[in-house]
């Protein structure tokens, strides 16, 4: 994958973000899509090594449109300007469809390099199901939390949009109560890759991902 091209793009596409811009790069999008594509049909072996159920997932179906949806949107910029994919074992990359926790990455117009594990802000049943599994298995989920791997790596969970009370069913006083406030339960780290482009950016992922998957595992017995 030639990084430093791929962050080139999306700088220059961040800057003319129209469809007449897009059509006279487009040659330059291809290439850069199908480098995309090679990275992450190589990754999903990789990752298969630690977690076998992944092993069904589509590389094609695991990459992000670049065509933004704008129905719901006030910003009508037509095209995102992250590179992005999603590994599931269902292959189903959305929550909203049911994808379940999933190993994501991106890449953005400024050179940072998102890696990322668990459940981003997924649909209220199934938040309610994992909400309740981190009560029921209060113990496990103290396992996931301690995980030398996964604190060293990525630190905490993301709080981003938790609730300052508790859930309505959940009680004050129930196990992990902090965390039962929590609308994703998902890690991730940013690092740039302005000044340090990876020898073999599949080997970073790959290992970044290995330190999510205690997460990715607990997630996957919430039912």
């Amino acid at each position: 994958m030639h990084t430093r091209d791929l962050i080139q793009f999306l700088g220059e596409l961040s800057e003319n973000n129209n469809r007449a811009w897009f059509v006279m790069n487009k040659p330059r999008y291809d290439i850069l899509r199908l480098e995309f594509l090679e990275l992450v049909t190589k990754l999903i072996p990789a990752v298969c090594k630690f977690d076998p159920e992944v092993a069904n997932c589509n590389p094609r179906k695991a990459l992000f449109r670049i065509n933004r949806d704008m129905r719901f949107s006030r910003d009508k910029s037509p095209y995102k300007s992250t590179f992005s994919a999603a590994i599931t074992a269902s292959g189903l990359k959305k929550p909203s469809q049911g994808g379940g926790p999933a190993y994501y990455f991106h890449v953005d117009a400024n050179g940072v390099l998102l890696i990322a594990g668990g459940e981003y802000m997924p649909p209220p049943d199934r938040l309610k199901t994992i909400r309740q599994h981190v009560v029921a298995d209060a113990a496990g989920f103290s396992k996931v939390l301690r995980n030398k791997r996964l604190k060293e790596t990525f630190g905490d969970l993301q709080d981003e949009g938790k609730l300052t009370r508790p859930p309505k069913g959940f009680d004050i006083d129930a196990p992990h109560i902090e965390y039962v406030k929590m609308k994703s339960f998902i890690v991730w780290n940013e690092t740039s890759l302005k000044n340090r482009v990876p020898a073999d950016l599949g080997k970073d992922l790959a290992a970044g991902f290995r330190d999510a998957y205690p997460l990715v595992a607990w997630l996957r017995q919430a039912k």
